[in-house]
């Protein structure tokens, strides 16, 4: 291992000296986001501190075979911390209504991967070149010398799988493969990860991706793939939101489409948007963050206020926009 970074000793240092610590994650959280935090949760209460695990909102069906004891929780009084470790939030805002419970706080340490991250933190450990949170808190574990046990190992290669497309996307690292390969010798159960992420849609999901396939659309010489999920969706197909989670990802594999789009009526003027991008050229994030959203060249996304028809118009016109001026 190499030296310790000295933004990493400061932030050992920080937890080291505190003795209650919440780590919070973004709304909406996803494998990335509940891997690093209850990875960091584990270990953090191996260590003897008293640990809270926070997210607004719940944790995704798949993902719950990771905290068989209900580590992770909705924010509940008003927490009196002595650390907050915000993971995988390029924003303070995107902690939701965390934020609202964490305010009595010594410190906040930030630790993301996000291009947008708007360094919110007392301490930002922020590594845009890195695939996943996950990776980063297994090199904070390392570098701390924190044991990494099975049930932690689990935690950190679902962060790691699911936020490189299980190692599809661009971004990974020949570094991520090293730690991919660590975490299994350090007992992570390929077999339950791939069976509980990948293989075990739950109906509603498979109800979703059938509209999904009725009623996408194709625009911009079939370059431009997008899909509209409202709250009648949900409601006809039993899902919850969380159930939507990967289902972009079935637009960007069509052979022409260069930026897919999906778009969920959170409420009747609050759109949320994500984007993907199968083109280096072509950064969604740059996209994203003309409707003050962000997140990375290849996935972002943005809430967006107004209307359904102003909304589609104004995302669909900025997409336009990047494909021609990268033709």
């Amino acid at each position: 291992m190499k030296k310790t970074p000295r933004i990493v000793q400061r932030i050992i240092e920080a937890i080291n000296q505190a003795d209650t610590i919440c780590i919070a994650g973004h709304v909406r959280p996803d494998g990335d986001c509940i891997g690093a935090q209850l990875g960091l949760g584990l270990a953090l209460r191996a260590e003897g501190k008293r640990v809270s695990v926070w997210n607004e909102d719940q944790t995704p069906e798949k993902l719950a075979f990771l905290d068989p004891e209900g580590l992770l929780e909705r924010p509940r009084g008003n927490g009196d911390f002595d650390c907050v470790i915000a993971v995988d939030s390029a924003s303070y805002e995107r902690l939701g209504s965390v934020v609202e419970h964490i305010k009595n706080r010594r410190i906040l340490i930030n630790i993301d991967h996000h291009a947008s991250n708007t360094r919110f933190g007392d301490i930002n450990w922020v590594r845009t070149r890195e695939p996943s949170t996950g990776e980063l808190v297994f090199r904070l574990l390392k570098y701390a010398r924190w044991p990494i046990t099975p049930r932690i190992a689990d935690c950190l290669f679902t962060a790691v799988s699911t936020d490189t497309g299980s190692f599809q996307y661009p971004s990974t690292r020949p570094a991520t493969f090293v730690v991919a390969g660590e975490l299994v010798k350090r007992g992570a159960n390929l077999g339950t990860i791939c069976r509980e992420v990948y293989q075990s849609f739950p109906l509603s999901r498979v109800k979703l991706l059938r509209y999904l396939f009725s009623r996408f659309r194709l625009i911009h010489k079939n370059q431009i793939a997008y899909f509209w999920l409202r709250p009648a969706d949900f409601a006809r197909s039993g899902a919850d939101p969380a159930d939507a989670e990967g289902l972009i990802d079935h637009l960007r594999a069509i052979e022409p489409v260069i930026v897919a789009c999906v778009f969920e009526q959170v409420e009747p003027e609050l759109i949320r948007v994500s984007f993907r991008s199968k083109r280096p050229s072509v950064d969604v994030n740059l996209i994203a963050s003309q409707f003050g959203g962000g997140g990375h060249a290849a996935a972002a996304g943005a809430r967006i206020v107004g209307t359904p028809q102003v909304v589609q118009r104004k995302v669909l016109a900025a997409v336009r926009r990047a494909l021609d001026t990268n033709d």
